[in-house]
């Protein structure tokens, strides 16, 4: 059985502050972000040449998770109306999935479109050019697919 090692990019201090360096970049066309119109942007994500050796294998996959970081997104909601929409009710942040968080912290499951070296291709990421990526996983039925997962009415007013 074979293991290849890698470092780390996140550590944890004494006083409890995790610090978290992202493993590469998004690059796509979308300056800023938008409502409706993400299931058609295509996104390049290139990681840090370091870590190229663990993509071997994702070509397997039809659809891979995106974790990233909103580095752009400037204001931290508790409580709002989702997507600034006063027909929507008002909730806390961690009942919807807005980027104003208090980690600014994302997670988009998407269409692995290819990969090629260090770069993998995505459709319908969520995601503005230059956001830092900081993992990506494989879309498992084991762990993803849910049979019965409910969601509130107003889930299908948004915009997407």
């Amino acid at each position: 059985m074979k293991t290849i090692f890698c470092k780390f990019l996140d550590s944890q201090n004494k006083d409890g502050t995790i610090t978290i360096k992202p493993l590469g970049k998004a690059k796509n066309k979308v300056a800023k972000p938008m409502l409706p119109g993400w299931k058609d942007v295509i996104t390049e994500i290139a990681i840090d040449k370091k870590y190229v050796k663990g993509l071997d294998g994702i070509e397997d996959y039809s659809h891979v998770i995106i974790v990233y970081w909103m580095d752009k997104e400037k204001e931290c909601h508790l409580k709002h109306h989702p997507q600034g929409r006063e027909d929507i009710p008002y909730v806390g942040i961690f009942a919807c999935r807005c980027p104003q968080r208090p980690n600014r912290i994302a997670i988009s499951t998407v269409e692995l479109v290819g990969r090629k070296g260090n770069i993998i291709t995505v459709k319908g990421l969520d995601i503005v050019n230059g956001t830092p990526i900081l993992d990506i996983k494989p879309y498992t039925l084991q762990y993803d697919k849910l049979e019965k997962a409910e969601v509130p009415n107003w889930i299908s007013k948004l915009v997407f």
